[in-house]
C-alpha cells in the first residue's frame, strides 16, 4: 500500500520539485456565509478559484491490480435518504462545520478543529431545520476528534457504524455534510487510496500537526465538510470527513480537486469510546 507524506510546515507534498509551486493540505471548515454572499458568489462568477499548477513527480512504486465498483447501479437517493437525518450542521461563531449523530440523545461526533476555537458556543443545526445549543464533551486534538452533547435532544437517528476494515479500493463512496454552510449536500465517488498517511499543520503556530492514516477519496469535500459523514453503498459510516488536498489560490483558499481523505471509522470509533 502506497503511502504520501504531508509535511507539517509546508503542507506540500514530498520531494516537490523547484520549478512549480507548491500545493497545500487544507482543513475542511468554513466560514459562516450570508445570503447575500452566495448569491454574489452565484451570479456574479467564482473569484479566488483555484488555479491548478502541475504537482510533483510521484514516488514510483508497485500497484496491486483493484476492482472498480459500478456506481452507475447504486441508488444514491436512498442512501442520502437514509443518511442525512444522521448529519448535522455544526455553527462555531463565524464558522462551521459538520458532524454525525451517535445517540438519539443528542451526542454528536465532529473533528476537533472544527470546535477548537470555539470558545464554548457551539448551536447543532438538524436536516429537519431545527438548532440547539451544545456542549463540548472532550476533544482529541492528536485525532483530531470531539464529541459533542446537544442540550434538550430527543429520537435522534444514530449514524450506522461500518468496519472501515473491509473498506476496499475502488469502493463506491457518499460524502455528506454543508460545505459553505450548504446543509445537507451528498457528493459521490469512489475510495481512491488507503492507509495514506497525512500530516495536517495546526490551527495556529502554537497548535501541534495532527497526523493519520487516511481514507482517501475522491467524493468532492469543501470547505464546511469537517466532521461529516463518509459512508458506504450501504449508509454505513467508513470515515469523517476531515481535510483536502489542493493547489492554494491567490486568495489563500482552496476547493476540491478530487483528493479528499477521512478518518477511518474504526479509527473514529475507538477515540468516540474514549472520549464519551
Amino acid at each position: 500500500m502506497t503511502e504520501q507524506s504531508f509535511p507539517a510546515m509546508s503542507g506540500s507534498l514530498v520531494e516537490p520539485q523547484p520549478a512549480v509551486v507548491a500545493p497545500k493540505f487544507w482543513r475542511r471548515t468554513a466560514p459562516m456565509l450570508t445570503a447575500a454572499a452566495l448569491v454574489a458568489g452565484l451570479f456574479g462568477g467564482v473569484t479566488g478559484a483555484v488555479i491548478a499548477s502541475p504537482d510533483s513527480t510521484p514516488t514510483t512504486s508497485s500497484v496491486s491490480a483493484q476492482t472498480i465498483a459500478n456506481t452507475s447501479t447504486l441508488d444514491w437517493s436512498a442512501v442520502a435518504s437514509d443518511v442525512l437525518p444522521s448529519v448535522v450542521q455544526v455553527n462555531v461563531g463565524n464558522g462551521l462545520g459538520s458532524g454525525v449523530i451517535l445517540s438519539a440523545d443528542g451526542k454528536i461526533l465532529t473533528n476537533n478543529h472544527v470546535v477548537a476555537s470555539s470558545g464554548g458556543q457551539v448551536t447543532v443545526k438538524f436536516n429537519d431545520g431545527r438548532e440547539l445549543p451544545a456542549t463540548v464533551v472532550n476533544t482529541d486534538p492528536a485525532s483530531d476528534l470531539a464529541v459533542l452533547q446537544v442540550s434538550g435532544a430527543s429520537g435522534l437517528t444514530p449514524v450506522k457504524w461500518a468496519d472501515s476494515g473491509s473498506v476496499k479500493v475502488g469502493d463506491a463512496v457518499m460524502a455528506i455534510g454543508s460545505p459553505s454552510g450548504l446543509q445537507g449536500t451528498v457528493t459521490t465517488g469512489i475510495v481512491s487510496a488507503l492507509d495514506r498517511k497525512v500530516t495536517v499543520p495546526g490551527e495556529t503556530r502554537r497548535a501541534s500537526s495532527v497526523s493519520y492514516q487516511a481514507i482517501q477519496t475522491d467524493a468532492s469535500i469543501n470547505p464546511g465538510n469537517s466532521g461529516g459523514a463518509l459512508v458506504n453503498a450501504a449508509g454505513e459510516l467508513i470515515g469523517i470527513n476531515s481535510a483536502i488536498y489542493s493547489p492554494a489560490s491567490s486568495s489563500g483558499e482552496a476547493g476540491s480537486v478530487g483528493i479528499g481523505f477521512a478518518i477511518p471509522s474504526n479509527t473514529a470509533k475507538q477515540i468516540v469510546d474514549q472520549l464519551s
